[in-house]
């Protein structure tokens, strides 16, 4: 029987509990990617509440990627001290931390001097050589500040979520045209990480559906995953499109994305971790062993309560104090209006 206060693998990583800290965006990085004050703060107050292991939010790979404002970057060794600083805060805590990699959009520049976003199916095929070697290279970045792992982000319509998607990817050469054609780019990101950073974790998120017409749909989803793992992915963590859903409630409609979960994690041998709107312990445990899931993962409940995992090992809590009233995504940092904290 699977608890969620037990010790556990994750792959190659031993993590004291089940609870991951989601990927969560910030937006408060230097134009170059460099880390705040702020965000060391953030990151130690995290660890210090007991998640099982930390994912950190949107990482780019790229200095050219303008997707947003404010993103974390791993696109220069310069910043390597910077990120090293951000793993021993939160190893200090006996917390592994992954870095998720990823891809607003690919950007070409001009003649001009001038950078403009272009589609997958405009690719050359040097930019998408272009595009797995800045995810090797971030990877190789991320081994060499001390991460114990990368998360490839291949959901949410950014990039890879698109590059892999049938709504966008129209492509008639080795990189378009079927799943496996479409997400070759996936497989040959993994090759390059493992060349470039062997021995780092490497996860992948991924959409079970685009919820958009003609987008990547369940089935699909499930042989994509299926391909990773049969190529050496480390674990897969379950998303979609429009994650952040309203109105969860303990109890009630928590864990959207498990139904999906439940069945990929029949289908692989690696651990599957499933976010989205978890809210109660009891839920929570019963997902874990009415299931093959092995790991579940939060981002609201610990923007409203970062030592959620602290209270419920506890028994200080049973459910989440987050509303789901997402007003969380105005506000600086993402931080929860209903805490007093100011971070500003």
């Amino acid at each position: 029987m699977k608890q969620l206060f037990e010790e556990a693998k994750l792959g190659n990583l031993t993590v004291k509990n089940r609870l991951i800290r989601s990927a969560t965006w910030e937006g408060i990085a230097d134009p170059d990617g460099g880390i705040t004050e702020v965000a060391y703060d953030i990151y130690e107050e995290l660890a210090k509440g007991g998640a099982g292991a930390i994912i950190t939010g949107f990482t780019s790979v790229a200095l050219n990627d303008y997707y947003f404002e404010g993103m974390m970057r791993l696109c220069d060794d310069r910043l390597i001290p910077q990120y090293q600083k951000l793993v021993d805060i939160i190893h200090a805590e006996n917390c592994p931390v992954i870095a998720q990699l990823a891809l607003g959009a690919y950007y070409r520049q001009l003649p001009n001097g001038s950078y403009r976003q272009v589609e997958p199916d405009d690719m050359t095929m040097d930019e998408i050589q272009t595009v797995i070697a800045q995810f090797s290279e971030a990877a190789r970045r991320a081994k060499e500040a001390g991460f114990d792992g990368v998360q490839i982000h291949t959901a949410h319509f950014f990039f890879l979520s698109r590059f892999i998607s049938p709504r966008v990817n129209h492509r008639t050469d080795e990189y378009g045209g079927s799943t496996e054609e479409r997400s070759r780019i996936l497989i040959d990101i993994l090759a390059a990480i493992r060349e470039k950073a062997p021995g780092l974790h490497v996860t992948v998120k991924i959409n079970c559906n685009d919820f958009t017409f003609g987008g990547l749909e369940e089935d699909e989803s499930l042989a994509i995953c299926k391909s990773l793992a049969d190529a050496g992915i480390d674990s897969i963590e379950v998303s979609g499109n429009g994650t952040s859903v309203g109105g969860i409630r303990p109890h009630v409609n928590e864990g959207y994305f498990a139904p999906f979960a439940a069945r990929l994690a029949e289908e692989v041998s690696v651990p599957v971790i499933a976010v989205g709107g978890w809210r109660s312990k009891d839920t929570m445990e019963a997902a874990l062993n009415g299931s093959k899931i092995e790991f579940l993962s939060l981002s609201r409940p610990l923007l409203r309560e970062p030592d959620f995992p602290n209270k419920l090992k506890s028994g200080e809590t049973e459910v989440s104090q987050c509303v789901s009233c997402n007003r969380c995504y105005s506000s600086p940092c993402h931080r929860c209006v209903f805490r007093g904290r100011d971070r500003s």
